[in-house]
């Protein structure tokens, strides 16, 4: 839903020095591969539509290192509507390698200074360096309480970039030309979180990093000599890539003397060992074994934290994430709502029923759900997406998804509808949404169907969800897993007619990766670094205290930064 936000995305491009040009480089040559870094941000912009930027290599230029960002989409950043600014900047901004960065800000001012790349400049080429970040330092607070004991430092912006640039400023000391990879690892010692790094310096040395735990994705393509990485593989595969490989977590891309070199900087640390929680806890519910072909295939034994929210909401459907398709997850995720719906008998499909996704991320789970079933997949609500982000966010929530959402009386009039949704967080935006689909759909019955268990817990690592308080399954909930008393309870809350989650051990299924591959953490509680199951105590104890209502972040209470 629109109540839970994106994540930021990151990039990278270079085109090293040869005596051939790559067949996807612009026809301007290989001192003008930058023009590609707005088009590779445009398929990233579902990560974040605040601010975008890069920062471009050219050697032949005073400043070898340049930065351009803007608040505003991609095509308002770089002015894609108009083309002789678009065309003066690329100019003034031209080189032969570049980073960028799409913004969504969990926290922090929505203005220029904030947009990435951050640049930081210096008299030593090496030490002169531009980067851009993905992710959030759970152990943000001690970082810069530590840096703000030294002498001499200070904070411009309350921010987890900018505690990674003193640090990573830090390991740039002294009068040698450091080792990159050792400087990574240096930092990953010191580093608890999500964080995928793009780094390029004055020498044109650039890094590509993806945390020990993998977070969130990471890829990369080569093409002879050039090279490209990015958030989410449809980046790079619309660029014209035609094999494009996952950085595996706790790797770096390191392009230093016209060279790609993958080196491992850092190793998957050690389980977490989780405090009992606040929360009661109750026993695993009782599925369904899997459906043929929807088994996990066997993977090494090595620990990652992948978000699962990656492959349910937040990637572009037709990226690829750690070799698994984002819209086979979610088509998998419809068929196991499918699945749900003949075991627990709520309601017995007919010609009169038909199921509508919610836009757009429910859709691909709504059409397998309904061919499961046998009843019609319909586009009951149709997105306005040339709505303005400001005008949008001058009125309330009923005339926001009035604005957003036009439900078609011709298809949901005295229908039963099954809306499929592909979670809920809040809760705020589906309530005035159901009331719509009613009053001007005329919809006769709605059931809500969730492809994915409640969230019960905050996050974070980056997503803007970071309060108890803040989220609604917790409301109604006893325990870690939901019962259907209370699903119909949370039926009654929001107005429908009935409602039910996916159970826990369906995600896992649906991505085909094993559970402790996974982060879980907003759906079990359980988590994967230490720093955050601190937080999660600390915003457990805040709403106790009545004070996790939702008007302040647990990581804000906490000194949390955020990127």
């Amino acid at each position: 839903m629109s109540e839970l936000h994106h994540e930021c995305g990151v990039a990278a491009i270079y085109h090293l020095e040869s005596p051939t040009a790559s067949r996807l480089a612009p026809k301007e040559g290989p001192e003008q591969i930058s023009r590609l870094m707005p088009r590779m941000l445009l398929d990233l912009q579902n990560r974040g539509q605040l601010a975008a930027g890069m920062t471009t290599f050219n050697p032949q230029r005073d400043s070898v290192l340049s930065t351009y960002k803007q608040i505003g989409t991609v095509i308002e950043a770089f002015r894609l509507n108009h083309p002789a600014k678009f065309g003066n900047i690329m100019r003034d901004h031209a080189g032969r390698a570049a980073i960028g960065h799409v913004r969504y800000a969990t926290c922090g001012k929505n203005d220029k200074d904030h947009a990435q790349p951050f640049e930081r400049y210096h008299g030593r080429k090496w030490k002169w360096y531009t980067m851009a970040f993905n992710g959030q330092l759970t152990n943000y607070r001690d970082l810069k309480n530590e840096l703000l004991t030294k002498e001499d430092y200070y904070l411009m912006r309350d921010l987890d970039t900018e505690v990674i640039m003193h640090y990573l400023s830090y390991e740039l000391r002294g009068d040698d030309r450091p080792d990159l990879v050792q400087v990574f690892r240096n930092l990953s010692r010191k580093f608890d979180g999500a964080y995928n790094l793009v780094f390029m310096n004055g020498n044109g040395d650039m890094a590509v990093v993806r945390d020990p735990l993998g977070f969130r994705p990471l890829c990369y393509a080569i093409d002879g000599p050039l090279f490209a990485a990015a958030s989410e593989s449809v980046a790079l595969s619309n660029l014209g890539f035609t094999t494009v490989k996952t950085l595996q977590p706790g790797e770096m891309v390191l392009i230093q003397d016209n060279q790609v070199r993958i080196e491992r900087f850092a190793e998957p640390p050690a389980p977490c060992v989780v405090a009992p929680s606040i929360m009661a806890k109750s026993p695993d519910r009782v599925t369904p074994a899997p459906r043929p072909g929807s088994e996990i295939v066997p993977q090494p034994a090595a620990r990652t934290s992948h978000c699962f929210f990656e492959w349910i909401y937040f990637a572009n459907v037709a990226s690829t994430l750690d070799e698994r398709s984002v819209y086979l997850s979610r088509s998998a995720l419809g068929k196991e709502l499918a699945i749900q719906e003949h075991r627990l008998g709520i309601i017995k499909p007919d010609y009169n029923t038909v199921v509508v996704p919610v836009p757009d991320t429910g859709k691909a789970a709504a059409d397998a759900m309904a061919f499961e079933l046998g009843v019609p997949s319909v586009e009951g609500l149709m997105r306005n997406r040339h709505i303005g982000r400001t005008f949008i966010e001058g009125n309330n929530r009923v005339d926001r998804v009035r604005m957003k959402f036009s439900p078609l009386r011709e298809v949901l009039e005295g229908r039963r509808v099954l809306l499929v949704e592909d979670s809920i967080v809040r809760s705020t935006t589906l309530k005035s949404l159901l009331r719509l689909i009613r009053e001007r759909g005329g919809a006769k019955e709605i059931h809500v169907r969730v492809a994915c268990p409640p969230i019960i817990a905050p996050c974070f690592y980056g997503i803007d969800m970071s309060t108890v308080g803040e989220l609604y399954a917790p409301k109604f909930m006893r325990g870690k897993v939901i019962t259907m008393e209370e699903q119909q309870a949370m039926a009654r809350d929001l107005e429908a007619d009935s409602l039910f989650y996916l159970p826990l051990d369906a995600i896992a299924r649906c991505i085909r990766l094993p559970q402790e591959r996974l982060c879980r953490a907003c759906i079990t509680g359980d988590y994967p670094t230490e720093a955050g199951e601190k937080m999660y105590q600390l915003a457990l104890r805040k709403h106790e205290d009545k004070d996790g209502d939702g008007n302040g972040r647990t990581y804000e209470s906490a000194g949390q930064g955020c990127s």
